[in-house]
């Protein structure tokens, strides 16, 4: 049922969208915060439990569950590239003893919001593994 709904949201959206061009993609999260994604290049996917918005900077995957509000803006507001936990704009191995850091309760400089890394809402261990493989890999599992 959500799958149908998230559907024609993407839909409806898309159908406003097309009478004027917009540079970002923002969705509001359930705790607030917002995720704003280039639509440069812009792809989106779903599956029952989250959205993957791919665009030429990179991938973001938001559980549909924190999803508030979706729509399209010109204004960049705040965005977080999945994996930079670190702010730098890269996603590499600093990201990854950040994110070691904040998991044992030495680091609380971090943003939360790319540390989410496997998209459960709970940044623990296996977002870490998550991140180890992609920066040995170069892309997301």
């Amino acid at each position: 049922m959500k799958k149908t709904i998230i559907t024609m949201l993407i839909a409806l959206v898309a159908m406003f969208a097309g009478a004027e061009t917009y540079s970002y993609l923002k969705f509001t999260k359930t705790n607030g915060s917002t995720v704003s994604c280039s639509a440069t290049g812009l792809k989106i996917t779903y599956d029952n439990s989250t959205i993957t918005v791919t665009n030429d900077e990179g991938t973001t995957t938001i559980a549909l569950a924190d999803v508030q509000d979706m729509y399209f803006s010109n204004e960049a507001g705040t965005t977080h590239k999945l994996g930079d936990v670190n702010g730098d704009g890269e996603v590499n191995v600093s990201d990854v003893t950040a994110l070691i850091s904040y998991v044992l309760g030495n680091n609380n400089d971090i943003i939360v919001e790319a540390a989410n890394c496997n998209g459960d809402n709970d940044i623990n261990v296996a977002d870490v593994t998550v991140l180890i493989k992609y920066v040995l890999s170069g892309t997301w599992e």
